[in-house]
């Protein structure tokens, strides 16, 4: 059985970085606490209706925090009925607002905006240039002081600070060994974020109240610049690869970057930065961020499915239909299970198509079945939790499967206090 492990130890793995701990509404980030999830919104923040729906649906598929672009005065003002609209639905998903160029202002102009965020992501790249840079950061980081609210200091090298960049090339220069381009834009990513975490605690925000990023698109940098982070302070680190891409690429991309810095203990949040496929549904970076973290034994989310890839051996597509419907049945059934049952999240299901590693995968499994391959009987046994239960014949098994899976987590999980059978 998958466990639900909460911090990185075992199986070769690295123990978490020690951090600082801090609270973003009701969730803990730091420390010892859980990796956790982070999303975006795409709607335009001034429609009330629709960012609060797609809030909602992030929320529902398990992000924890969702990040809301706050561009201009009409988003501003929008923040807080997007508030309200959300816990009307009983939704009390902490809101981040993304501030780029004016935030200083439209903080400044909307207090209630200010209030009904749980947290600020300033870009210290983009935040002001010249003698405005520092006055308008300052302002910044006054409103969080002034509402409570933790900060991530976000650094993107599409961004940079390019008066950072200029020292640390300067400096560079004078060294007997210069490093390469490529070096040195390493070191004015993470230069850029420590020294704007300094400036923030310098006019008065806590070092209990900072989260640091700092995002590139190429998987080495990555991994190279939180490293270097790790290991120059002790703030939480959030984890993303910007633009990582579309489908595949993208998650492949951000998956090699992410799971070596989270088996090295590096990362406290995480976020994938998918593009979305045309009209395709914007959760699926939640689901990405959810199976890297449950891949890796790291917390659970949902039902795991295991599942063969097929061979000659299996003369029939079904086995693939049913991997899929009961891969969707649980994640469809999640919202309701978590709300219900104590430690559904740690279920393990196999859906195998022949008797080669069939039986042994399904034994391994809470709940499995073995179907039919070329030349096999045609029966599919079912073993639960390592013993053969019943074998399943007909045009019916899809149906009869995901009721034994229902049946089980109703009969094997304990409710949660005052949840009724």
């Amino acid at each position: 059985m998958q466990s639900n492990i909460n911090n990185i130890g075992g199986f070769g793995a690295m123990p978490r970085r020690k951090t600082r701990q801090l609270r973003i509404g009701a969730v803990s980030v730091g420390s010892d606490s859980p990796v956790t999830v982070q999303s975006m919104t795409n709607t335009d923040t001034a429609d009330v209706l629709a960012t609060a729906m797609q809030v909602a649906e992030l929320a529902r598929a398990g992000s924890e925090f969702v990040r809301i672009t706050v561009n201009n005065e009409a988003a501003a003002r929008a923040v807080p009925h997007i508030r309200d609209r959300l816990l009307a639905l009983n939704m009390d998903v902490p809101l981040v607002g993304d501030f780029h160029y004016n935030g200083h202002k439209l903080l400044t102009d909307n207090p209630a905006c200010a209030e009904a965020l749980a947290k600020l992501r300033i870009n210290p790249g983009n935040v002001g240039a010249g003698s405005k840079r520092d006055p308008q950061f300052a302002a910044i980081v006054d409103i969080a002081c002034r509402y409570d609210k933790p900060v991530r200091i976000g650094v993107n090298w599409g961004s940079l600070d390019q008066s950072v960049l200029a020292r640390v090339m300067d400096e560079n220069a004078r060294l007997a060994e210069p490093r390469d381009a490529g070096a040195v834009m390493r070191e004015a990513l993470v230069v850029s974020a420590l020294e704007s975490a300094a400036k923030a605690e310098e006019y008065g925000l806590g070092g209990d109240r900072i989260i640091l990023s700092a995002k590139v698109s190429s998987v080495q940098d990555l991994i190279s610049v939180y490293r270097e982070l790790a290991r120059r302070c002790d703030y939480p680190l959030h984890l993303g690869l910007t633009e990582a891409g579309m489908g595949s690429k993208g998650i492949v991309a951000s998956t090699a970057a992410l799971s070596v810095l989270l088996q090295e203990g590096i990362g406290d949040t995480i976020r994938i930065s998918l593009t979305p496929q045309p009209d395709g549904k914007r959760t699926e970076e939640v689901v990405v961020a959810q199976e890297i973290l449950q891949t890796m034994g790291l917390r659970a989310f949902t039902p795991m499915v295991t599942a063969c890839p097929g061979c000659g051996r299996t003369t029939s597509t079904f086995f693939q239909e049913l991997a899929a419907s009961i891969q969707a049945h649980v994640r469809e059934q999640m919202p309701v299970w978590r709300e219900q049952f104590d430690g559904v999240e740690n279920m393990t299901l196999a859906v195998m198509g022949c008797v080669v590693n069939g039986p042994g995968e399904s034994k391994h499994a809470n709940i499995g079945i073995s179907l039919p391959g070329t030349g096999e009987s045609p029966a599919a046994p079912v073993y639960i939790d390592g013993a053969k239960a019943l074998t399943l014949r007909g045009d019916n098994i899809a149906a009869e499967f995901r009721a034994i899976v229902d049946d089980y987590v109703n009969s094997r999980y304990p409710r949660k206090a005052g949840e009724r059978p």
